[in-house]
């Protein structure tokens, strides 16, 4: 820890009271935690500024810090005279300026009520086709509803809650701690009540004083156009709901979705093969194709070559937000006949022998026609 106090907190040396207040809520609330997730020293160095503070507020500590440095207020090299390693961040930003970081206060108190319920998450499976159009969807999940036979309050009939007299009502209690500053005052949830606020003498007989039951739960569920693979959709108030009347969790849906026999996705494109003759190739052609929307013409221009790739404007997949459609690019393929029957190998013949293009005699491969031109 760094020795010089004044040097911590940004301060002269000849600061008043009120500097000093002021640097030391500025850098609380820089070096809070909350403040900042991703830097694992930022409670520590929350609390070096609070040991600082804790000596320059008090005119007699500061007194003797400033004739005898840190070894006059028990510091020593660097320790924890006033005990703030054990202590949760937001109880000393509350023990000198009361309220918890932010002005709210987690740690101060809070509204008593039930607990929310928990948040929960299924599966989905979408056909290729559901996923590209939209869908809706009717899903089932085991849950926790409302008890019927109390509405929820978890007292049996003719009874209801009463006030929890370990924390009258508030859910909370605090509790107070000496320390060398004086009264350190912390707070959590009521062992009672369980943070409720509220008790019950005689338990719902249904629930056993719960506010809920599980059950079996529909519900149908818009899936919108353009879902791919790993979407989740987040359904609020939706999962269970809380005991004694809490307030529901939200229902995640992740969808997972069949690929395609034909197409492949990638974002907003799709893409395809389109197998061809080499006459069709050669001479061009209409052929009937058919995308997700139904059948199309596609025009296959003469002298078309193989890995020629057509683009069908908004005939791939729906954004999400709506505004636009993918396209549908679909590769060519050039398909060559292993075999053809004799009468055709006679007519390719001709139109090779027309182009002054020289081909194997019939029945020969390659190999034995370069041997037979070799002996003769």
């Amino acid at each position: 820890m760094n020795s010089d106090y004044y040097e911590l907190l940004g301060v002269a040396r000849d600061a008043t009271s009120e500097q000093i207040k002021k640097a030391y809520r500025r850098l609380a609330r820089e070096l809070h935690p909350d403040a900042n997730p991703d830097d694992p020293e930022a409670e520590a160095r929350f609390k070096e500024v609070s040991v600082a503070y804790a000596v320059l507020s008090d005119s007699e500590k500061r007194s003797r810090y400033d004739r005898f440095g840190a070894e006059g207020v028990g510091a020593g090299a660097g320790g924890d005279p006033f005990g703030f390693a054990d202590l949760n961040v937001n109880d000393i930003f509350e023990a000198f300026f009361g309220g918890g970081f932010g002005g709210g206060g987690r740690s101060g108190r809070r509204r008593s009520g039930p607990p929310s319920g928990a948040d929960q998450e299924l599966i989905v499976d979408l056909t290729f086709e559901e996923a590209v159009f939209g869908v809706d969807k009717e899903v089932s999940i085991r849950t926790f509803v409302t008890c019927r036979n109390c509405e929820g309050s978890g007292a049996a009939d003719g009874t209801e809650p009463v006030t929890c007299s370990t924390c009258n009502g508030i859910g909370q209690v605090r509790q107070v701690r000496q320390s060398i500053l004086g009264q350190m005052v912390t707070s959590g949830p009521c062992p009672t009540c369980g943070g409720i606020g509220e008790t019950i003498e005689e338990p719902c007989e249904v629930c056993r004083g719960e506010g809920r039951v599980p059950d079996e739960e529909s519900y149908e569920v818009r899936i919108p156009a353009g879902v791919d693979q790993g979407s989740t959709l987040r359904l609020p108030g939706r999962g269970a709901v809380g005991p004694r009347g809490g307030e529901p969790g939200d229902l995640y849906v992740h969808i997972r979705v069949a690929p395609h026999e034909r197409f492949a996705r990638d974002g907003e494109t799709l893409t395809d093969e389109l197998h061809i003759s080499m006459t069709q190739a050669a001479l061009g052609a209409h052929i009937d194709y058919q995308t997700l929307d139904g059948d199309e013409i596609i025009d296959i221009a003469p002298g078309t070559q193989p890995g020629e790739v057509i683009r069908l404007s908004g005939r791939g997949v729906p954004r999400l937000d709506g505004r636009r459609r993918g396209d549908l690019f679909v590769t060519l393929v050039v398909d060559i006949p292993a075999k053809l029957p004799t009468e055709q190998q006679e007519l390719l013949r001709e139109l090779a022998a027309m182009r002054g293009e020289e081909v194997a005699e019939p029945g020969e491969s390659g190999i034995f026609s370069r041997i037979r031109s070799a002996f003769s």
